[in-house]
């Protein structure tokens, strides 16, 4: 199997999207943009439907839509003071609506549909493993020399913006990688999982360490392994990929869980109940 150039790219695809949910995921989950992100990825379907319609590729409509939204989202809670959560849902709506009724507009696009909504990592191709690349890079790359800067907003916006820091433009550039994050991992995943892979190994990761830099580190490691592991279940049980990677993700995050419970449960079982000593006796 490892000899198909689908599976080579697979393989890549799936090492690729790990690093990049780790990093770009766990900035979703400090500063609670879990909701954000869903936005951009369903909206991300009125690009996909619309270029569909006009013979056109579908990935550049999804960046479009996708980029559109993240800065329709910005705009209208910052300048035009809409509540965020609103902003969210309408573009949400708009975007998911838009792209159902052109894609029924354009009967040939009909069967390719399900892999852009749930994703299918086997049908990969050079060209989005190049756009994978790209992205993922240059999300490594702006994390790693804005890391401080990054923390700093994830944990406290407001302490970052009384201590000069450029809020504004890290937010936005921030919400582009989002955006293009999403689009990038939307063979890998699929419109309606790609969420999941933004926060369920940053949970994961929550459940070893503190510290920032090491919620990305373990997010991207657990995210290479569900992506793995849920390609081999693909490929073995021919099922869909997006779905298995979510399911091995969910799975793994269970089995950290119960894990740090049973250790949790044995260490205060063997520090046994406080010693009776003279310093803790009652005053006479």
């Amino acid at each position: 199997m490892i000899e198909y150039t689908f599976f080579q790219n697979a393989l890549w695809a799936s090492l690729l999207t790990g690093l990049l949910c780790g990093f770009i995921g766990t900035y979703v989950v400090t500063r609670r943009m879990v909701f954000i992100a869903g936005g951009i990825a369903h909206s991300s379907l009125g690009g996909v439907g619309i270029c569909a319609l006009l013979g056109v590729s579908p990935m550049l409509g999804a960046g479009v839509a996708a980029l559109a939204t993240g800065y329709g989202v910005n705009s209208l809670s910052h300048k035009f003071h809409v509540r965020q959560d609103s902003a969210i849902a309408m573009l949400w709506a708009l975007g998911m609506s838009v792209g159902v009724l052109c894609s029924y507009l354009s009967p040939a696009f009909l069967p390719d549909l399900p892999n852009y909504i749930f994703g299918n990592i086997l049908l990969t191709t050079r060209v989005d493993l190049i756009l994978l690349f790209v992205v993922t890079m240059d999300t490594i790359l702006y994390f790693v020399l804005q890391l401080p800067q990054i923390t700093a907003i994830s944990y406290d916006r407001d302490f970052a913006s009384s201590s000069g820091l450029p809020v504004w433009r890290t937010e936005t550039i921030l919400t582009f990688l989002i955006a293009l994050s999403v689009v990038a991992v939307l063979k890998v995943m699929g419109i309606v999982l790609a969420i999941c892979m933004l926060s369920i190994p940053q949970m994961t990761a929550s459940l070893l360490t503190h510290t920032y830099q090491g919620t990305c580190l373990w997010s991207a490691f657990f995210s290479i392994i569900s992506c793995l592991s849920g390609l081999a279940i693909s490929v073995i049980f021919n099922v869909p990929s997006g779905a298995s990677i979510v399911l091995v993700s969910i799975a793994v995050y269970a089995t950290a869980y119960t894990i740090k419970a049973i250790i949790t449960r044995f260490n205060k079982r063997s520090v046994g109940p406080k010693q009776y000593t003279t310093s803790n006796r009652p005053v006479q």
